[in-house]
């Protein structure tokens, strides 16, 4: 899903999210966790945001999320924030299951 994916499992790193960058590039990510809803307050780019069940599976796909927005799901546990169009060019969808791989392996 993504090569360098950075875990936001902490309260800090969750609330600091991506705001402050500039950008999202491709094959990056965030993974929120725990998270069921993500905003995009003071965001200056949309993204693509994969909302996952404690097991990693995807429940839904929002693609391109546009600044100043909200977005949840119930039952999510994590969120996965991607560059927008990395969701439908990497054929994501509702049922795929989704793993954290080591620094050596790269990404999700």
């Amino acid at each position: 899903m993504c090569e360098h994916c950075v875990v936001a499992d902490g309260p800090l790193t969750r609330m600091r999210g991506l705001l402050g960058r500039a950008e999202l590039p491709a094959g990056e990510g965030l993974l929120l966790r725990p998270a069921g809803s993500i905003h995009t307050h003071f965001m200056r780019f949309p993204i693509d945001a994969l909302f996952l069940d404690r097991d990693l599976r995807v429940l839904d796909v929002r693609n391109t999320v546009r600044p100043w927005r909200m977005a949840r799901k119930r039952g999510a546990r994590a969120v996965l924030e991607l560059h927008a169009g990395e969701a439908e060019r990497r054929g994501v969808k509702v049922g795929d299951v989704l793993r954290l791989g080591d620094r050596e392996s790269g990404g999700v």
